[in-house]
């Protein structure tokens, strides 16, 4: 067993090969029983192997089905499922043009339940191996803000198969001394807001220690971390070009965006019409749901939804999204739950309001209460709000606004036409996860009134 943990990389990259090896056998089987037409009578049959192989690796990363031990298991089942289904849907294609007609689909269908099956089986098992071969680490985290530490800590600890938080220090309370002696007693450290000078002489003591380290980021370190390494001299700089996107990726985006949107409405019209159907059936209201937000360079813009909420829902002043709340229609219930609702702002998009990748379009009175916490959510704006995104993706309706805020910019400072292609195939993923649908807790609804009470804690503190 000291032998498979010290090589523990190793066995778990040869678990990863054997999971796509027996997937792989799994339509070679159904291929060659099934589909005579579409078999070569000589070298051409490593192609089609070729193509299933480098496909389902590729879908299997984008959708972070490898990513076993770190995401849970019922993720890790579904991103299998997905890879398995889009790999073979294009191999369907591919066996299609080599018999020259469309091959029947019931067979390859099977296949690809039995392929889903043995992957979920692949993965439980592999999910086990990995929590023998990495124990959870004992970890302590220091932070300054107590409510923000132990919002941290209670995360961490719902990952108790990775994570056990044993200490939690208060760095503001506590002596440099002290921290480090407690640093000395356990196997990491998470590291969240503290004061940047002492941030600096704990990630020095860890490395020192050979402790490994988790920092939570802020604005300064988002964009740093995305800067360029150039040398000046004997001197290393960092090179941070702060200026979004350039104008031929603008223009590329703009096209990929105008194509992409008038394709979706398309495809999209028998849901859409059913939608729409359904939600003046349900009460005679209004189809759809029009509101202000903001967009690029602070732009306004009148947004389109499908309505998932009573016609009324406002009366009493705007209010955001809870658990279970009494306003969501019931047609809202199901649209909502499937990210239905969000299909009108297609036209958001052709119309050049919005992209397909993007920050999330908030309200004004958002952007302007958030604003004021946090001065650097202005910094969102370089970019055009998008349908889907990090945030989006990541993120769930109940978010903090700081968190959706440093995904925003990490999409921004990474942005590539790759990682927007990423980022829509991966929109398939959350669609059927309620995580990503869930409203804020009812005690907690009030996310800005949380944080300003902490920053008026903070302030009070000062004074005395």
């Amino acid at each position: 067993m000291n032998l498979l943990i010290k090589l523990r990389k190793s066995v778990m990259l040869f678990i990863k090969f054997m999971i796509t090896l027996a997937v792989m056998v799994m339509f070679m089987q159904v291929w060659i029983s099934n589909y005579a037409e579409s078999l070569f009578s000589n070298r051409g049959n490593y192609v089609v192997v070729f193509s299933f192989v480098f496909l389902f690796v590729t879908f299997s990363s984008l959708f972070s089905a490898f990513r076993i031990g770190i995401y849970r298991i019922h993720e890790i089942i579904y991103s299998f499922s997905l890879a398995i289904f889009f790999t073979n849907a294009v191999m369907y294609l591919e066996l299609s043009l080599i018999a020259r007609e469309m091959v029947r689909i019931l067979p390859l269908m099977l296949g690809v339940a039995i392929q889903i099956i043995t992957a979920a089986i692949c993965a439980v098992c592999a999910n086990m191996i990995y929590f023998k071969l990495y124990s959870a680490r004992r970890v302590v985290a220091i932070f300054s803000d107590d409510m923000y530490g132990f919002e941290l800590i209670k995360k961490m600890s719902h990952i108790s198969e990775r994570f056990k938080i044993e200490c939690g220090i208060n760095a503001e309370r506590s002596t440099f001394e002290q921290i480090k002696h407690q640093i000395d007693r356990y196997e990491a450290v998470v590291i969240c807001g503290i004061d940047k000078n002492l941030q600096k002489q704990i990630i020095s003591y860890c490395y020192t220690k050979e402790k490994r380290t988790y920092l939570l980021p802020d604005t300064t370190d988002i964009i740093i971390n995305n800067s360029y390494n150039i040398q000046i001299a004997d001197t290393p700089v960092l090179m941070s070009q702060n200026r979004g996107l350039t104008l031929e990726q603008q223009l590329i985006k703009r096209i990929l965006d105008i194509l992409i949107s008038a394709f979706a409405l398309v495809i999209t019209l028998p849901i859409t019409l059913i939608c729409a159907i359904a939600i003046k059936i349900d009460d005679g209201g209004p189809v759809f749901y029009r509101q202000n937000r903001v967009t690029k360079d602070g732009k306004i813009f009148n947004i389109i939804k499908f309505r998932s909420m009573r016609t009324d829902a406002e009366k009493d002043g705007a209010r955001k999204a809870v658990d279970n709340d009494d306003r969501i229609t019931r047609v809202g219930k199901v649209i909502r739950a499937f990210r239905i609702d969000e299909l009108p702002q297609l036209l958001n998009i052709l119309f050049g309001d919005m992209s397909i990748v993007g920050p999330r379009p908030e309200r004004i009175e958002n952007v302007f209460e958030y604003s004021q916490m946090y001065p650097e959510f202005e910094l969102r704006h370089k970019v055009k709000a998008g349908l889907t995104g990090l945030a989006q993706l990541y993120g769930k309706y109940n978010t903090r606004p700081e968190d959706k805020l440093h995904m925003d910019l990490t999409y921004i400072e990474d942005y590539s036409l790759l990682l927007d292609l990423k980022l829509v195939i991966l929109t398939f993923k959350i669609l059927f996860m309620k995580e990503s649908t869930e409203g804020f807790e009812k005690e907690a609804s009030n996310v800005s009134k949380r944080d300003n009470d902490s920053e008026n804690s903070k302030e009070r503190k000062n004074e005395n």
